[in-house]
């Protein structure tokens, strides 16, 4: 199978992930901004974070044959802390960038009335720039925080159709089917959804405006959940023409409303698991290597 992730934190995770995903047939990726466990303490911060997603990080994941896409915000926990706040004037430099593909992670964590601020801010700022939106739902109180982040997308001049309402469950599937946006769901080990939960929604309601992702923060989780929920759709009788609706042509269809997808080079035919990710001992990002040890042109630099 081939695999477009459409929501993982790549930033927390080590080349051995890289080189796992890539064997799984992994070959492209939306890393959405989101908080890093440790506050941020300033507007400079977020800038060095946005900064490595779309050079570093980008850098990175081409080295193991995996296009790497990003999206930017002022992510909803943070905007309650007045020294974040201040991002959201840099985020037009950075929702600009070749590969920045939506706005995200946007919307609710305690449902305060700063989240709901920031939340319409960059409700405009996608409307401005034209591009996708991706919205997290909290993780408590999530019926009541997915109902009004609908009805903040609606007052937005946002179209539905470039919104995916994410980290979704059986509760809320419903609700968000009705509004037109893309139903968005993170499988985990052991919270939010897993594979086989996954399996019966798609059973019960249809592959289409559905984008399954791994999130795989740097909390306990799995950046092989894409494939395992793809290995279970099989498991229940789905083809293979319907796992690649879900796991590729679907990531592609939402995020290519952004005209920003970099697919040129990527091999996008029928991925083979357990191929070995390419890698280029002489590529370097501002001077750094995936690489540890001696290079080609070491020799040449010493001499």
């Amino acid at each position: 199978m081939r695999i477009f992730d459409p929501h993982i934190h790549m930033t927390s995770r080590t080349t051995d992930d890289y080189e796992a995903m890539y064997a799984a047939g992994v070959r492209a990726l939306v890393e959405p901004a989101f908080w890093l466990g440790q506050p941020r303490t300033g507007t400079g911060s977020f800038c060095d974070y946005f900064d490595g997603l779309v050079g570093w990080e980008r850098f990175r994941a081409a080295q193991f044959g995996i296009s790497h896409h990003c999206t930017i915000a002022l992510n909803p926990k943070e905007a309650n802390d007045p020294r974040c706040t201040g991002v959201l004037d840099v985020l037009p430099r950075y929702l600009a960038k070749d590969g920045v593909v939506a706005v995200g992670e946007v919307g609710f964590d305690s449902m305060t009335s700063d989240e709901e601020k920031a939340f319409r801010h960059q409700l405009a700022l996608a409307a401005e720039h034209e591009l996708p939106v991706l919205v997290h739902t909290p993780h408590r109180d999530k019926a009541e925080g997915t109902r009004r982040t609908l009805e903040l997308v609606a007052a937005s001049g946002v179209p539905e159709h470039r919104v995916v309402v994410d980290h979704l469950n059986e509760t809320t599937v419903e609700m968000v089917d009705g509004s037109g946006c893309w139903l968005g769901f993170s499988i985990y080990p052991d919270t939010k959804m897993d594979e086989h939960r996954m399996v019966r929604i798609l059973a019960e309601r249809g592959l289409d405006r559905v984008l399954v992702n791994s999130a795989a923060d740097w909390g306990r989780s799995d950046p092989l959940k894409t494939a395992k929920t793809g290995a279970a759709m099989l498991a229940h009788g789905f083809t293979e023409d319907d796992v690649d609706q879900v796991l590729w042509r679907n990531p592609i269809a939402f995020y290519g409303q952004s005209g920003r997808l970099l697919l040129d080079g990527v091999d996008t035919g029928a991925a083979a698991p357990g191929a070995p990710a390419p890698l280029d001992p002489a590529a370097t990002f501002a001077g750094n290597s995936v690489l540890r040890g001696a290079r080609p042109d070491s020799a040449a630099r010493e001499g």
